[in-house]
């Protein structure tokens, strides 16, 4: 096992340098300047010569060769530049919202897995009753509503129910707070959203792990178990359940890494400064700099993810082993 982690953290160097091209380069192939639209943003007319300063502050006049070097050198002196649109270090940019998404993504998660894995066990063992039908009707309509039409209701219906109950409407609040400062006002603002983004990410779950179990339950081991007068719980937990888990917890580490960065619409729906409005505001500015971290960022979260997903399997399954 230890050789097959050194082995695949060697892997994603490669796999880096790869992403770290294609999104450097890319992103030079989209029409718009920065400079432009930075100067275009005063108000005041804008001429080449302007234009022309604003690029070279910027390094835009160097050649393709210089900015990559220097945006790949960033990863290994620690400095990733500044924002060409705010002037503000990438790092800090970053850092500041990404404690939220991160907080969000692990909230959601957390709301998927508690939901999906109760009712896809259930919905298994009772195949084909009117419980399993209520589960699959509860999924299929996870899935067919959108995560920010569900946030909207739930904000309306919290202005209602507060509005009837204490003659005051209230909503979240949009100010971020640390967990560690302010728990209740933490929770306060996030939880809603990560019911909202949980419930639609848990319908997927649940249909996994009602199909998964559905499959364990027919295998011949799961009929040993259960011809040597083993209760069902045991069945079903100790010999059933883990090897009904690995691809669960593929859709769930595919699911939380896509959370970091691509709540666009939920987070403009509950106002939150996360990383997926910095996305939309970074391509929306032709912000190079920050667009091409942000991505680097979502690059390393996902091979992340998968390399504790693969090491995950082989605790699930004993079958599974690496070398």
């Amino acid at each position: 096992m230890y050789q097959y982690v050194v082995k695949r953290l060697l892997l994603m160097i490669p796999t880096l340098i790869g992403a770290a091209l294609l999104v450097f380069f890319l992103l030079r192939l989209l029409p718009g300047d920065v400079c432009e639209v930075r100067l275009a943003g005063t108000g005041l007319f804008a001429s080449q010569e302007d234009i022309d300063i604003c690029r070279k502050e910027l390094g835009l006049d160097d050649s393709l060769y210089e900015q990559f070097i220097a945006f790949a050198g960033g990863y290994f002196t620690g400095d990733l530049g500044k924002s060409m649109w705010t002037g503000q270090p990438v790092v800090h940019e970053i850092q500041v919202r990404f404690k939220l998404s991160l907080q969000l993504a692990i909230m959601s998660t957390l709301v998927a897995v508690i939901i999906a894995l109760p009712l896809g066990i259930i919905s298994a063992v009772k195949q084909n009753t009117w419980i399993d039908y209520l589960v699959r009707a509860f999924s299929i309509a996870g899935i067919g509503i959108p995560s920010f039409w569900l946030g909207i209701m739930i904000i309306l219906g919290l202005l209602i129910i507060t509005q009837a109950w204490f003659g005051a409407g209230w909503m979240p609040p949009i100010n971020y707070v640390s967990p560690f400062e302010d728990p209740i006002g933490n929770l306060a603002q996030l939880i809603w959203p990560a019911l909202a983004t949980g419930y639609r990410y848990s319908a997927v779950a649940t249909r996994m792990t009602r199909s998964a179990m559905l499959e364990v339950l027919r295998e011949d081991y799961v009929r040993t178990a259960r011809a040597k007068g083993l209760i069902e719980r045991v069945v079903i937990n100790r010999h059933a359940l883990k090897n009904a888990l690995l691809p669960v917890v593929t859709i769930i580490a595919i699911e939380f890494a896509f959370l970091i960065g691509g709540l666009v619409v939920t987070e403009q729906v509950f106002n939150l400064n996360g990383l997926g409005k910095l996305f939309v505001d970074s391509v929306g500015n032709q912000d190079f700099a920050l667009t091409q971290h942000l991505v680097m960022l979502v690059v390393l979260i996902f091979v992340m993810t998968n390399l504790v997903v693969d090491i995950l399997y082989a605790w699930l399954d004993p079958r599974i082993r690496y070398s």
